[in-house]
């Protein structure tokens, strides 16, 4: 996985963030910037996940995206 795409296309893909994980709110969008551990742990955070959890719910968001 290339997580590189995500943080170079931040500002286009908050919004599709947004959708799979609602609880997220802009100020959490905007220190997680792009970087994968901070979405994991702001997740985790919102919706008391486990890490594997998150981990999996991201990939699989991730491989949903049309590169």
């Amino acid at each position: 996985m290339d997580w590189n795409r995500v943080e170079g296309n931040w500002k286009q893909l908050k919004g599709k963030v947004k959708e799979q994980w609602g609880k997220l709110t802009d100020d959490d969008l905007d220190v997680i910037n792009g970087r994968r551990d901070q979405l994991e742990g702001k997740i985790q955070e919102r919706y008391g996940y486990q890490k594997d959890q998150t981990r999996k719910e991201i990939d699989d968001w991730y491989d949903r995206q049309s590169w």
